[in-house]
């Protein structure tokens, strides 16, 4: 399945500035892109709200060689409940480390060389204290699971990835589609898992050809799709098309076809811009301080 590829994590986020800040100047991620959109996406990649929404795409290099993360922000939300789901994403940066201790940014001792930071909406980011090498210094994403033989027969068998480590004191299975990508890491928690309402997603392209056929295999082994394969349009840029899954435990997967996300995933020389102006120009924080009011929590 090496023509497979890890592409990225989404997280629904509350605050954009703080979020901008905690992945520009602590992590020291670029803004790969920025988009804004005027209702709901028919795949629910912001999640299963129907209003105006943006997205922006973060990470240390270009999606094509780098595993990056997608920021969703729902205008009008301003809190997301964590659930069990989502336990973190390790990167490689001393850069980051030295970072967050710059600006004062809480930082816990998680292991030997190895800090937790937290990003606004309490998204937990492991930070290995070493040299952020030349290739993507993102390793891994990890996710909590109920069953986890049960769920590596799921991610292995049906859907391809190699797995490259058991570790049966931590209760951990690392799987993936070849060996210079970011990996995941499914990690057996004990008991159901609770996805909150801040439940992400994560993403993976293929070639076109097979989406149908991944689409095919889920429904012969009566898994869910929650997203029967659709075409995803983005206003100037390339149509994609996806198909939406859901392992045993109702984490999302996304998995989209290769070659026109290529094209749709270029970076833009104006993300920053484009961010930094939508910022400016949501004035909805204001609005409720004015009327004395909250944004919801979701």
């Amino acid at each position: 399945m090496a023509l497979r590829r890890a592409l990225h994590f989404v997280f629904k986020v509350g605050d954009r500035p703080k979020t901008a800040t905690f992945y520009r100047e602590v992590l020291g991620m670029k803004i790969l892109r920025h988009e804004e959109f005027e209702e709901g996406c028919k795949a629910t990649c912001n999640g299963p709200y129907d209003g105006r929404w943006s997205k922006t795409m973060v990470g240390y290099g270009a999606e094509d060689d780098h595993f990056v993360a997608e920021l969703t922000y729902n205008y009008g939300v301003g809190e997301y409940r964590l659930g069990s789901d989502f336990l973190g994403l390790t990167l490689q940066s001393s850069q980051a480390v030295s970072n967050a201790r710059k600006l004062g940014w809480p930082l816990a001792e998680a292991g030997e060389g190895t800090y937790v930071a937290e990003a606004p909406g309490g998204y937990k980011f492991y930070l290995v204290d070493k040299e952020q090498p030349a290739t993507d210094p993102v390793q891994k994403v990890t996710l909590g699971v109920s069953d986890l033989q049960h769920s590596t027969r799921y991610w292995s068998a049906l859907l391809g990835m190699k797995v490259y480590e058991r570790n049966e004191g931590k209760k951990t299975v690392l799987l993936g589609y070849a060996d210079h990508q970011c990996k995941l890491e499914l990690q057996d928690i004990g008991a159901a898992v609770d996805r909150g309402t801040a439940f992400g997603r994560i993403a993976f392209s293929c070639p076109r050809e097979q989406l149908p056929e991944i689409e095919a295999l889920v429904k012969k082994e009566s898994w869910k799709i929650l997203t029967p394969l659709v075409s995803l349009d983005t206003p100037g840029k390339a149509t994609v098309e996806v198909v939406i899954l859901a392992d045993p435990d109702d984490h999302e997967i996304c998995f989209v076809g290769d070659e026109a996300f290529r094209e749709l995933s270029k970076v833009d020389p104006n993300g920053d811009t484009l961010l930094d102006n939508a910022m400016a120009a949501d004035k909805s924080d204001e609005w409720f301080a004015k009327h004395k009011k909250q944004k919801a929590s979701a």
